[in-house]
């Protein structure tokens, strides 16, 4: 495709909800779209290999690397929060966990203003994008350019997490993506054919195909171009070049819940006292900007074991070597997992109507970004809440774009998330303590036996709690009447024009668990929002409500 400086679309990010935006809007041949995105190519086996998730996770080539400012509830950490860098976005580093969230986070999201996104609006949205290995039902998508699969289960502790969850008194589900969420069993991957199947693969490399679109890298967006209170435009640094070009039709974000906010301060467009300070005109004074940051912690439960059935068995260098060997010539084996195949979602107390702490189930007991190695046989459960009342925000550090924003969560600032946690330890104790798991249970690693009472707990939470790299609502969607609203539920920018955002950053509130499906499923009915076309009918399908969830905690 001719240079050129004019285009329909333009779409900064080649993430999740860009790539999907990029495909839709490009698909009928009549607009032109042009893509911007700062990473490079996803073309390196670190990225295709399912198993390899932490090694593209720790490299600056693939990830932003922002990390947080010191959290006081935590100590003073400064906590590491991945983004990608790259064709695909976080997409292209996360963990390929497919969860969709529970179907009242949306009807939750509709009351929060977000009209139009119950459960009943996006499920379609959800099915429209997905291609599930097993097919498709009422709740699932069978045909869609989103693969999704289960893993094999073949290691036993996968099925002694599910069982040992049953001894304990919780139901078993059948899909944590379909009717029924509570529960423990398979959690979906986004592979497809042992390979990582990212929104890039799914959405983005096949609509490159058409005329009609391209794909801008290593362009850094500067600032939004206006003409009034209409977007006209992106300036972006390119091979130390300034560049700029126009939208005949509208502008989108989708840079995610750092980039989005940042560069719609940068363009004059937020907290007018923030932008003062950095010397920054403002141009449009929307104070929600950047504010109402949410996340997802978690920790991991540690427990020995006493069989050599873990993946301990395959982290030397040759054992790794014969993984990838495997992998580059058959697609299968280890390599072909990103091995949270088991997982759950449960009710932390009486009183909460739907799961509110969610489960990974890992055979090998190690940090998530591979930094802690595995010393000894083990394996571990990521546990966190889900629904924090802690809000942080994202804010500049300077006027220029090259410099990485402030953000900060304000982890475990509200009394409640303190309960949840130790709600977390304390139950997932009692999971790991059922006949289950009595042949492989050795000593408790992490925690440890002797942390007990709350004082305790909170100081191993204190020290050892992490991100479950699940950044969301910086910009979120509300009702144009709502001061702290900054998109209105078609994604617009409240009192600008030609401007959306789209991508997790809208969401008003996060969902019960992984992010990444959801991001998806923004980008999907988005993409008909600002098409005009006709949105797809509601569903009318059910879903799960604990029966006895005001008086009982399973």
């Amino acid at each position: 495709m001719p240079a050129s400086d004019t285009f329909d679309y333009i779409i900064v990010g080649a993430g999740s909800a860009g790539c999907v935006l990029a495909s839709r809007l490009s698909e009928a041949g009549t607009n032109s779209v042009l893509i911007l995105e700062y990473g490079g190519s996803d073309r390196s086996i670190f990225i295709r290999m399912p198993s390899a998730l932490s090694i593209p996770m720790n490299m600056a080539k693939y990830n932003w690397f922002y990390e947080t400012e010191p959290e006081p509830h935590l100590g003073g950490r400064r906590m590491h929060t991945p983004r990608g860098k790259v064709v695909g976005g976080s997409s292209s580093i996360n963990g390929m966990v497919y969860v969709r969230g529970n179907p009242l986070d949306f009807d939750r999201w509709d009351a929060e203003g977000a009209s139009g996104w119950s459960y009943a609006n996006v499920l379609p949205y959800f099915k429209r994008a997905e291609g599930r290995g097993e097919g498709g039902d009422a709740y699932r998508g069978g045909d869609g350019p989103l693969h999704t699969s289960y893993g094999t289960l073949r290691n036993p502790l996968y099925r002694a997490w599910i069982e040992a969850a049953k001894q304990a008194g919780y139901p078993e589900t059948g899909d944590i993506n379909g009717y029924q969420q509570e529960g423990f069993g398979r959690m979906d991957m986004t592979t497809w054919r042992g390979r990582r199947w990212s929104a890039a693969d799914a959405y983005l490399k096949p609509a490159l195909r058409r005329k009609n679109i391209e794909l801008r890298q290593h362009a850094l967006a500067t600032r939004i171009l206006f003409e009034g209170r209409r977007a006209t435009g992106i300036a972006y640094r390119r091979d130390g070049q300034e560049v700029e070009v126009r939208a005949r039709r509208e502008v989108i974000l989708a840079g995610g819940p750092i980039n989005s906010p940042q560069l719609l301060k940068l363009s004059g467009v937020g907290p007018g006292a923030e932008l003062g300070d950095h010397g920054i005109a403002v141009h449009h004074h929307l104070p929600g900007v950047g504010e109402n940051l949410q996340d997802h912690l978690e920790f991991y439960f540690q427990m020995a074991c006493t069989k050599p059935v873990t993946l301990y068995s395959s982290q030397g260098f040759v054992a790794k070597a014969l993984v990838g060997l495997r992998w580059l010539l058959r697609h299968d084996g280890l390599g072909a997992t990103n091995h949270f195949e088991s997982c759950g979602f449960i009710r932390s107390r009486a009183g909460i109507r739907y799961p509110d702490i969610q489960y990974h189930f890992l055979p090998l007991a190690v940090s998530y970004d591979g930094n802690a190695l595995a010393t000894e046989h083990g394996f571990q459960a990521h546990v966190g809440p889900m629904r924090s009342k802690s809000r942080g925000w994202v804010r500049l550090r300077s006027a220029d774009a090259r410099d990485k924003p402030r953000v900060f969560f304000n982890y475990l600032s509200h009394e409640d998330d303190w309960a949840e946690m130790r709600a977390c330890v304390r139950l997932t104790r009692e999971i790991f303590q059922q006949p289950a798991f009595a042949p492989y249970r050795g000593r408790e690693i992490q925690p440890g036996a002797d942390i007990a009472g709350d004082v305790a707990i909170d100081a191993f939470i204190r020290d050892k709690v992490e991100s479950a790299y699940h950044p969301s609502c910086s910009c979120k969607m509300g009702r144009p009447d709502d001061p702290m609203a900054v998109v209105d539920p078609e994604t617009r920018v409240i009192g600008l024009d030609g401007l959306r955002v789209v991508d997790s950053s809208i969401m008003p509130s996060v969902t019960t668990g992984n992010l990444n499906a959801p991001t998806i499923m923004i980008g999907e009915r988005a993409s008909d929002l600002i098409l005009g076309r006709p949105l797809l009918p509601p569903s009318n399908a059910p879903y799960y409500v604990a029966s006895n969830w005001q008086g009982a905690q399973r």
